[in-house]
C-alpha cells in the first residue's frame, strides 16, 4: 500500500524516534545525539546512533540504517505496510484508506485559521482603552503605531480564558487551540490562555501565515519570553523572525540579531534585511533558508560568553554553505536596539560597514586570549592564528600572516610555514574520519552493489555525491547543472541518485520516512550510511564538484574501448561532454 508523504511526515512527527527505538534500546544522549547497543548485532561498544534533527538511525557496526519505519520493520519482522500500522495505532493516527490522505493537511491549515484569528484578537486588545499600558509599552521602546501595525503586534490581557472564549465564540473547539499551542492543560483537563499579561510578537512565515507567537512581560519578571511550542504548523529551528520582510532586501545582506525586539527596532530605523533566529541559537535548517537569498550576514550578538559561542557556531554553519560571515562590534550598548536609541540610525549603519569577517573576528578573540608582552603569549597567539588562517585561501592567508608578523615579530614566512603544515594535517585528518566511516559501511554496501569493488573510485564518488545530495538537497541545481544519471558507473548508486533525483524535481520529501516507501531495509541502510558520511564532509560544495569531476573522469574510462572506433564527430561530441 502506497502512502502520500504528508501522511508519513505526520506519522513521523508523532513517533519521535529517539522515543520508539528507547523502547528497544538503553539510548543515552551524546551532545545532540543519543547512543546505544545495537540490537541486531552483537556489541560491547556502543556504535549504534540516534539523529533526532533528521530522525533517522545508522549502526556503524553492521551498516544498518534508515528511519523510524525501517527499525520497526527489522525489529518487529514486518512488511512495509505493517511496520506503518503498528507506528499509527502507537500514535493514534488513523491509517489511510486509499488515495490522498489530507487529514494533517486540513488540521494544518485549522491552526492558520487559528493563529489568524488569534492574532487579530491580540491586537485588538492592545489598542482596547482599558489596556493603554500594553500600548505605551511599545510607544516607550520608541516604536511607532506604523511599526506596531506593520509587524501586527499586539496584547494578551491578563485572564485565564479571554482567548478561549473568543476562539470558542468562533466554533474552534478547546483540542484544537492545544494543537495551536495557544491554550494549556491542567492536571484537572481543563484548559486555559497560555499566553497572559505579555506583548505579543506574531511569527509569520515566507508565505504570509501566522505560524506562532512570541510573548513578552511588561516587566523583569520571568520568564521573559514565552514562545510557542512546536505544532504541526511551527517548528522553531524551521521558522526565521521577518524573514518574510527581510527577503525583499536581501540583497543588502541579512543581519541576524538575537531577538524580536532587536529585529523590531532595525526595521523602524531603516534596516528592514534585519531578521531573528525563533530559538536560542540558529539552526542548520534556518541557515539553508536565509542562504536562498543572500550571500551575506552580519552577526549582531550579545559581546558575552554566549554570544560568542553563539558567534562561533554561526561562523561554522554559514561557512557549510558558502555564506560570507561579518561580526558587528556593538559597544556602548548591550543590544541594536539600546544602540539606535543611543546613537541613531546613522552610526548603526557604519557598524555594518566596518563589521568584521569572521577571520577578523577569530583572530581579535584568540589576541585578546593572550599577553602579546610575552614570549609565551606571543607564541600562543600565533600558533592560535595560524589554526585559524590555515582554513583560508592563499590570498587571505597571505594577508591576515602579514597583519600577525607585524603584531608578534615572528616572521611572515614562519607564519605561512605553519599554516601549511596545519592545513595538511587538517585534511589527512577529514579525509582518514570520512574514510574510516565509508570502510565500516563497504562490506554491506558491496553486498547490495556488487559493482563497487570492480569500480571503487567511481562507486566513492557516487557516494559522495549522493551524500551531498541528502544532506543539502538545496545544491541540487548545481548537481544538476554538471552531472545526470548516464554519468554514474554502478547500477545501485545510479538507482538512488534517480530516486532522490525524481522526487526532488516534483517537489516531494526525500527524508527517510518517504523514501522507504521506494527502497528496500537494505537499500536504506546504505542511504542511511552514506547520510551520515555527508555530516563529516568538510566542505561539501567542494567535495561533490570534485566527486563530479572524478565520476566523470572513471565513466570516460569505461567508455575508452569503444573510443576507437567513434566518428570523428561522435569524438567530439564525447570530448565537449
Amino acid at each position: 500500500m502506497a502512502f502520500n508523504d504528508a501522511f508519513l511526515e505526520e506519522l513521523r512527527s508523532k513517533n519521535e524516534i529517539s522515543e520508539v527505538i528507547g523502547a528497544y534500546v538503553n539510548l543515552k544522549r551524546a551532545g545532540r545525539l543519543y547512543k546505544g547497543l545495537c540490537p541486531f548485532h552483537g556489541e560491547k561498544t556502543p556504535s549504534f546512533t540516534v539523529y533526532p534533527d533528521t530522525q533517522s538511525f545508522y549502526c556503524f557496526g553492521c551498516g544498518v540504517g534508515g528511519d523510524v519505519v525501517s527499525f520497526i520493520r527489522k525489529a518487529e519482522n514486518l512488511d512495509y505496510t505493517e511496520a506503518v500500522k503498528l507506528l499509527a495505532d502507537r500514535s493514534g493516527i488513523p491509517m489511510p484508506e486509499s488515495g490522498y490522505d489530507d487529514s494533517m493537511l486540513k488540521r494544518r491549515n485549522r491552526i492558520y485559521e487559528i493563529n489568524k484569528e488569534a492574532a487579530h484578537f491580540f491586537f485588538s486588545q492592545l489598542i482596547d482603552k482599558k489596556h493603554a499600558h500594553a500600548l505605551q509599552y511599545y510607544f516607550d521602546r520608541g516604536y511607532t503605531f506604523d511599526t506596531i501595525k506593520h509587524f501586527g503586534l499586539g496584547y494578551a490581557p491578563d485572564s485565564w480564558d479571554a482567548l478561549k472564549k473568543h476562539l470558542n465564540e468562533m466554533h474552534y473547539t478547546n483540542e484544537e487551540l492545544y494543537a495551536a499551542n495557544l491554550v494549556s492543560k491542567s492536571s484537572k483537563g481543563g484548559y486555559y490562555d497560555r499566553f497572559r499579561n505579555r506583548v505579543i510578537i506574531p511569527i509569520i512565515d515566507l508565505r504570509g501565515r501566522v505560524v506562532g507567537f512570541g510573548g513578552r512581560v511588561l516587566d523583569d519578571s520571568k520568564p521573559k519570553y514565552l514562545n510557542t511550542s512546536d505544532t504541526l504548523a511551527y517548528k522553531k529551528t524551521h521558522q526565521i523572525f521577518a524573514m518574510n520582510f527581510a527577503k525583499n532586501h536581501a540583497v543588502q545582506g541579512i543581519i541576524l540579531c538575537e531577538g524580536y525586539m532587536d529585529v523590531i527596532a532595525l526595521h523602524q530605523a531603516g534596516f528592514e534585511n534585519a531578521v531573528a533566529s525563533c530559538g536560542t541559537a540558529i539552526t542548520p535548517e534556518q541557515v539553508r533558508t536565509i542562504a536562498k537569498y543572500t550571500d551575506t550576514v552580519f552577526l549582531s550578538q550579545d559581546a558575552d560568553e554566549a554570544g560568542r559561542k553563539a558567534v562561533e557556531k554561526s561562523i561554522a554553519l554559514f561557512g557549510e554553505v558558502n555564506i560570507k560571515v561579518k561580526v558587528l562590534n556593538i559597544s556602548g550598548a548591550k543590544d541594536p536596539d539600546e544602540y539606535i536609541q543611543k546613537y541613531g540610525a546613522d552610526r548603526f549603519k557604519a557598524l555594518i560597514e566596518g563589521a568584521e569577517t569572521d577571520t577578523e573576528y577569530k583572530l581579535l578573540t584568540a589576541k585578546n586570549k593572550y599577553d602579546l608582552a610575552t614570549n609565551a603569549g606571543r607564541a600562543d597567539y600565533v600558533n592560535e592564528a595560524a589554526r585559524i588562517l590555515s582554513e583560508l585561501d592563499p590570498i587571505k592567508r597571505d594577508i591576515y600572516a602579514s597583519e600577525i608578523a607585524e603584531q608578534t615579530g615572528v616572521s611572515k614566512g614562519a607564519i605561512i610555514s605553519e599554516c601549511k603544515r596545519l592545513a595538511r594535517r587538517q585534511t589527512r585528518t577529514k579525509r582518514r574520519e570520512v574514510d574510516r566511516a565509508a570502510m565500516r559501511m563497504s562490506d554491506e554496501k558491496d553486498k547490495i552493489n556488487p559493482e563497487k569493488p570492480r569500480y571503487k573510485a567511481a562507486a566513492l564518488a557516487e557516494e559522495r555525491i549522493i551524500a551531498v545530495l541528502m544532506n543539502h538537497p538545496d545544491y541540487v541545481r548545481t548537481i544538476e547543472a554538471n552531472v545526470t544519471e548516464d554519468d554514474f558507473v554502478t547500477a545501485f548508486n545510479r538507482h538512488i541518485f534517480s530516486v532522490i533525483m525524481r522526487r526532488i524535481r516534483e517537489g516531494k520529501s526525500i527524508s527517510m520516512s518517504a523514501l522507504g516507501q521506494e527502497l528496500t531495509t537494505d537499500e536504506l541502510s546504505v542511504l542511511a550510511g552514506l547520510e551520515v558520511l555527508g555530516k563529516g564532509l568538510g566542505n561539501p560544495r567542494l567535495e561533490c564538484l570534485e566527486s563530479i569531476t572524478t565520476l566523470k573522469e572513471e565513466k570516460l574510462k569505461q567508455l575508452k574501448p569503444d573510443i576507437e572506433n567513434l566518428s570523428d564527430e561522435e569524438f567530439r561530441k564525447l570530448f565537449e561532454s
